[in-house]
């Protein structure tokens, strides 16, 4: 599939804009109560938010603002569903939950500010992708929160999404507290290097250059 979108000379940033548009979607069905079939449709917008990235590279395609427009429409994607998810349970139904809507909005900002400290600390230092609750993570634990949602039942397995909004409003801010971490340690190295390279350059300054006169042979007769 993704050599026919390559070969049809699909613009990736259409992929991307119509996996946008699935996910808000998905955050509708999320609102609405229509869990079952917000999970599907997730899938589904993941798929193109995967496809986008392979197509530009076997198209030769890839662009700064491509990268740009994805990871940012990436960050919307996220809040749509975060925001439907507050707004099913904040109505005043049989599922209203105000410590689900608190769960959900501290997901949010949790996701949000994950996603800030890697685009600012990735201005510093080369990389900080560390963490265990990345994007595809909470796009799985979306999925199995609204597919294990069976109204009415009383399975354990059943009706996981408030366990999942648990793990993703901790997950989220110790994800945070890690890339923190990561990155003050690694701008903590590059400070000693470039110190102690600094110290080595004005040692070198600092150090007579010491000239050797050349000796005479003397001859003995």
């Amino acid at each position: 599939m993704v050599r026919w979108l390559a070969r049809g000379h699909i613009n990736p940033n259409i992929l991307t804009f119509v996996g946008v548009a699935i996910n808000v979607g998905c955050g509708l069905l999320f609102g609405f109560g229509w869990f079952f079939w917000a999970g599907i449709v997730l899938i589904v917008a993941n798929l193109f938010d995967m496809l986008d990235g392979q197509v530009a590279r076997l198209s030769g395609r890839v662009t700064s603002f491509g990268g740009f427009l994805d990871s940012s429409l990436d960050r919307l994607s996220d809040m749509v569903v975060f925001v439907g998810l507050m707004v099913f349970y904040a109505r005043d139904r049989e599922y209203h939950s105000t410590l689900n809507v608190f769960l959900a909005g501290a997901g949010l900002m949790g996701s949000v500010m994950v996603s800030y400290a890697s685009a600012r600390a990735e201005s510093m230092i080369p990389k900080c992708d560390v963490g265990f609750l990345r994007r595809p993570e909470r796009v799985v634990l979306f999925i199995i929160g609204a597919l294990s949602t069976v109204p009415g039942s009383n399975n354990f397995f059943a009706n996981r999404m408030p366990a999942v909004l648990w793990v993703l409003a901790i997950g989220s801010y110790w994800t945070f507290a890690h890339r923190m971490h990561h990155t003050w340690t690694e701008i903590t190295k590059n400070e000693v290097r470039e110190k102690l390279a600094e110290d080595e350059r004005n040692a070198k300054a600092q150090t007579p250059e010491v000239r050797h006169e050349p000796s005479l042979a003397h001859k003995t007769s």
